[in-house]
């Protein structure tokens, strides 16, 4: 990687810093705080949220009807991903601690406090749920694999790929074969050191 890419990517690293203070700072300034899990707001936002709150038989009224109909289908999805969260889950716990590598904490990826909402009713609420666990157990396993390909080829490809995770910016370039081996060593201790 050359003098001013790695340069790029500091400062991206800075700006990312900065983007997460900052909306730390937003957060703090929402009437609500965290803590330890739990988010708790202030008596008035509670109070206010309640009255937004739509009646379940009137939410059934308003609702989409092409909602409800593929709703079966949505939630029969819980199956693969419930199952390859096992499976990822047990790769991970197997294999990660013989290669040295610092384990995924799943609490990080799959967060449930859209509960708190009481402008939710029990449905929404639900749903809330649902797409919490999956779009939680994709990133959970994204980063698993991200890990896995940092360990066995941090390489990039060839071609331009979309989606790729955070880690894979600084893999090595394709076609650089120079020192490919201590390289690659460099990226597996440094795997064993994640904060």
């Amino acid at each position: 990687m050359n003098d001013r890419i790695r340069h790029v990517l500091d400062q991206m690293a800075l700006l990312e810093e900065d983007l997460r203070i900052a909306l730390e700072e937003q957060e703090a300034s929402m009437l609500f705080e965290i803590k330890g899990k739990r988010v708790e707001f202030e008596q008035s936002i509670r109070e206010a949220h309640r009255r937004l709150k739509t009646g379940f038989f009137r939410w059934l009224v308003a609702y989409r009807p092409q909602n409800l109909i593929t709703g079966p289908i949505i939630y029969a999805m819980i199956v693969p991903l419930a199952l390859v969260d096992l499976c990822v889950s047990f790769y991970q716990a197997t294999c990660f601690p013989i290669y040295g590598v610092v384990r995924v904490r799943r609490g990080d990826y799959i967060v449930f406090d859209r509960q708190r909402l009481e402008y939710l009713n029990f449905i929404e609420k639900f749903h809330c749920t649902y797409c919490a666990y999956g779009t939680g157990v994709i990133a959970y396993i994204a980063e698993i694999v991200a890990r896995t390909e940092e360990y066995f080829c941090p390489i990039k490809h060839a071609r331009r790929m979309l989606g790729v995770h955070p880690r894979y910016k600084r893999f090595l370039d394709f076609g650089d074969a120079a020192d490919y081996e201590k390289r690659l060593e460099a990226f597996r201790v440094g795997l064993g050191r994640i904060e």
